[in-house]
């Protein structure tokens, strides 16, 4: 990605709509306003224009543009916005217009937030949070990329990479007067009590990636129990539609169907499996191996069984600190059953919808309580876990290592601080910025 360049791209959904807005970000950006538009209109101010191609002088279209100079613009460079007609045809016009403009060409998936970051206007989690907002289908996927698009957890990162410097600090004052007795003691244990409070907080914070990936990525519950109990109808109850083949023919689903799901604001993947039994034909058996994987895979396992004939889920079928939720099906056909505590922990008919919606909410509790609070400041990326686990560990390094080898304390301590530089991309941040900006659509 070359910042020389001047960039453009479609920054709306493509297709057929009212309005498309195609951005233009680069040195060039104001030149190409003024061999589309005829003029530059003043910065920050809309202006109806006559768009016609730089070469033919045809009409193009009539649009609203605006200039934004830089750096006082989202990406820190003279950024040129037209806002067209949304025609597939009006919008192919204008982009083949702005193409012949000298310095100007198609700009590459993310490169509009790449520059971004290179000038300064957002950093590594702030461009994670936009990517997840663009991503963001529920309300608390929203919730969460916002609080990363603002950078409130760049400030807590930021504020923590401060404090590990002052610890820095107080480290080579102590090497500095190790020859004063007192003086080197009291600097190297002010750092070190500092260092005890800051690694509590670190701990604590990374204790709380699995709901920040859950959040994210969505809660999954598996469907699970032996074969013709209802599975494939319950999971079509629940996404209101026809996900899945329903078929009184024992072993109809040999394969997992995955369904996503918009539960109280909450991100939720329901998966329908294959019938758990004794078989000796390969396909099945290959499908049953995978409904066991997927299962201690999940956050949730709902083990249907028919509420005339309830059965213990098997002892491996979920791992550890999962919830099982045993679910008897069919209340309908077995109405005496149902009432009269034969049942499991809950009864319920996909044919009618009785029970349906306490089901439901017992999925939303479970996965609020998995959650927690979408606003907490958490880590939401494999990228962020790994970098403050490797924060963490140095810093345990240095309070655990011996004191008299101050100098590797004080190795540990820079380690640290350069750990959490990369959680921000405030230091070498090279190695990770293709694999995030990659993950944005072209326009932004």
């Amino acid at each position: 990605m070359s910042a020389a360049s001047t960039i453009f791209a479609l920054s709306t959904a493509p297709g057929r709509a009212a309005i498309a807005v195609i951005r233009v970000s680069g040195p060039n950006a104001a030149e190409a306003l003024r061999r589309l538009c005829g003029r530059i209109p003043p910065p920050r101010q809309a202006h109806l224009a006559q768009l016609r191609h730089p070469d033919s002088g045809d009409a193009l279209d009539q649009a609203l543009v605006l200039h934004f100079a830089g750096p006082a613009s989202e990406t820190g460079e003279d950024i040129a916005e037209l806002q067209v007609h949304g025609g597939r045809a009006v919008v192919r016009a204008v982009l083949d217009a702005l193409g012949t403009v000298p310095g100007c060409r198609p700009a590459e998936p993310g490169e509009f937030a790449h520059r971004a970051f290179i000038n300064g206007k957002l950093d590594l989690t702030a461009a994670e949070g936009l990517a997840d907002l663009i991503d963001a289908e529920t309300e608390a996927q929203r919730r969460q990329a916002m609080t990363l698009a603002t950078g409130h957890l760049a400030n807590l990162y930021d504020d923590w990479r401060t404090r590990l410097i002052e610890c820095q600090a107080l480290i080579e004052s102590a090497i500095d007067f190790s020859d004063e007795g007192d003086v080197g003691d009291a600097a190297a244990a002010a750092a070190t009590q500092r260092a005890v409070t800051l690694g509590d907080e670190i701990e604590t914070h990374l204790a709380g990636s699995t709901r920040g990936e859950i959040i994210r990525d969505g809660f999954r519950v598996v469907i699970a129990g032996p074969p013709n109990a209802g599975k494939s109808t319950l999971l079509n109850a629940l996404a209101r539609r026809d996900a899945a083949i329903v078929s009184a023919e024992a072993g109809t689903t040999r394969d997992a169907i995955e369904v996503h799901l918009d539960l109280a604001g909450l991100p939720v993947i329901v998966t329908d499996t294959a019938g758990v039994r004794e078989t000796t034909g390969a396909i099945e058996r290959e499908g049953i191996r995978r409904t066991f994987d997927r299962a201690r895979a999940a956050d949730l396992v709902i083990w249907l069984t028919d509420v005339a004939q309830p059965a213990p889920p098997p002892a491996d079928l979920a791992g550890a600190g999962q919830i099982v939720l045993s679910v008897g099906s069919k209340a309908d056909l077995h109405p005496a059953e149902a009432a009269g505590g034969r049942a499991p922990v809950l009864a319920i008919s996909a044919e009618t919808g009785a029970g349906l919606e306490v089901l439901t909410q017992n999925i939303v509790e479970a996965a609020q309580n998995r959650m927690g609070e979408s606003i907490d400041l958490v880590p939401t990326s494999l990228r962020q876990k790994i970098h403050l686990q490797a924060a963490a560990e140095h810093l345990r390094n240095y309070l655990n290592g011996p004191t008299k080898d101050i100098e590797l304390r004080a190795e540990d301590l820079r380690l640290t601080a350069d750990s959490l530089g990369r959680l921000t991309g405030r230091i070498d941040a090279e190695d990770v910025l293709d694999q995030i900006f990659s993950r944005f659509c072209i326009g932004k």
